[in-house]
């Protein structure tokens, strides 16, 4: 039987930067991954792109995330954080997946962990208020694996539901979850064109900043309501949205359209996810040919790309030793145990409607992630890290993007690193040394 000091199940960025984190530290870790790479959503569902590393002008991402993005630079992946021309928040940080999957796998060659691709979590056998043994299932057969700490960087919080850990799916009152998205990558656009049109046209465009889109090396547009509108109208967008978004990629005139609204299904049902694959692209292809007849710049544009899986913002999210609240990211409530500082601002897309319902913070404001929201007490030695941490339906909204989720990744590793370095559950390690720790490899907290 295999063991390890940590091991991370899931290979998404949270889970990715969490075993880099372990490992950098000097714990022997193992990163299990079901796809052939990593990346989670901005490599295999076709999300992008990452939003936001700033609160304002201040960048509040930094450490390993941070190295995430020099490496994208270097190796010609990403112009970098660019001014977001939305008017949602203040930078954005486009990416070629392709060199995402490579960067990523890179840091973790180079960081000593070991990865087991092609690998899902199936089965766990507890030892009291212990995991003792994780049971991980592929093409070679059922893997037994122990380890000291795990951490749960599923998204879906897997392993801690088959821990008996309490959640929260979705909204309390009905347990509905945050709409799926199948997220469609079109080539070819004339963005010249497209912004011509936004300048003539600025009532269609109610949040984006027109000065922005001057100086941006990217486009990044929410709006044409009308179009959408008479689209609806005319049954050729048969599904409920209130607004076109899509982004520009790392690569110019190459857009990211985040538009297609799975509503009423659960991501942790395989019924309703296959239902998810099935109804996304079916809207996929409604947007494509919405695009190309109703929005200027996209005549001669084409198809790259659907997914290429749904992508789920909301399944399950873990009752831990504290729960994050809409309350505590609006008014920036300080907590002894920061482990992550966030400025995404909560953003609900209906579950059963077309609106997007925004809370915005006040331009440059923070608000802290405590590390009682990655474990709970009935499990000694687990950690979770990701979109699946302690939150409410409203705070997960904030929490769940990339690189908050890099950042609370980034604590976890760590975290799982001084509970193995001092032989103690991870409730009871010393948050001066875990914070201390994080300070000295550039986390910004």
């Amino acid at each position: 039987m295999k063991r390890y000091d940590v091991v991370v199940i899931g290979g998404g960025v949270s889970g990715t930067i969490a075993a880099i984190a372990a490992a950098r530290n000097g714990a022997k870790t193992l990163l299990v991954e079901q796809y052939g790479f990593l990346g989670g959503s901005l490599t295999n569902m076709g999300v992008g792109p990452m939003m936001t590393f700033h609160a304002g002008a201040k960048q509040v991402i930094n450490g390993i995330p941070q190295e995430v993005v020099d490496n994208l630079i270097k190796y010609g992946g990403s112009p970098g954080h660019v001014l977001d021309t939305t008017g949602f928040v203040s930078t954005v940080t486009p990416f070629n997946a392709e060199v995402m999957k490579y960067v990523l796998q890179k840091m973790v060659i180079e960081s000593s962990a070991e990865i087991l691709y092609h690998s899902f979590l199936i089965n766990v056998e507890l030892d009291g208020a212990n995991i003792k043994v994780v049971y991980i299932a592929n093409k070679s057969g059922i893997e037994a694996i122990e380890a000291d700490v795990f951490i749960d960087a599923t998204g879906d919080a897997d392993l801690a539901a088959k821990c008996g850990i309490d959640y929260i799916l979705g909204r309390p009152e009905d347990n509905l979850t945050q709409p799926m998205t199948m997220n469609v990558r079109i080539g070819n656009v004339n963005i010249d064109e497209v912004k011509k049109y936004i300048e003539g046209n600025p009532r269609e465009f109610t949040m984006v900043d027109i000065e922005k889109i001057k100086t941006s090396k990217r486009l990044m547009v929410n709006g044409f309501y009308s179009l959408l509108k008479e689209a609806r109208i005319n049954r050729e967008i048969n599904f409920e949205r209130d607004m076109v978004l899509f982004f520009e990629t790392d690569i110019p005139g190459e857009v990211i359209v985040n538009m297609t609204r799975v509503q009423r299904l659960n991501g942790t049902n395989i019924n309703d996810l296959t239902k998810g694959e099935i109804y996304g692209r079916e809207q996929a292809f409604e947007v494509y040919n919405f695009m190309k007849k109703y929005i200027p710049g996209f005549q001669k544009a084409y198809l790259i790309s659907t997914g290429p899986q749904i992508g789920v913002r909301e399944t399950r999210k873990i009752i831990g030793e504290y729960v994050l609240t809409a309350k505590d990211l609006i008014t920036s409530k300080h907590f002894n145990d920061c482990i992550a500082i966030g400025g995404y601002p909560i953003d609900i897309h209906s579950p059963d409607g077309d609106k997007t319902i925004y809370m915005n913070l006040e331009n440059g404001s923070i608000y802290e992630i405590p590390f009682r929201s990655l474990y709970s007490k009935k499990i000694n030695n687990l950690l979770v890290s990701g979109r699946c941490i302690s939150s409410t339906h409203e705070a997960n909204a904030a929490v769940r993007v990339s690189p908050i989720a890099m950042a609370t990744g980034q604590a976890a590793g760590t975290a799982a690193y001084v509970a193995v370095k001092n032989g103690k559950k991870v409730c009871d390690i010393d948050i001066k040394e875990l914070r201390s720790i994080l300070l000295d490899q550039k986390a910004y907290i």
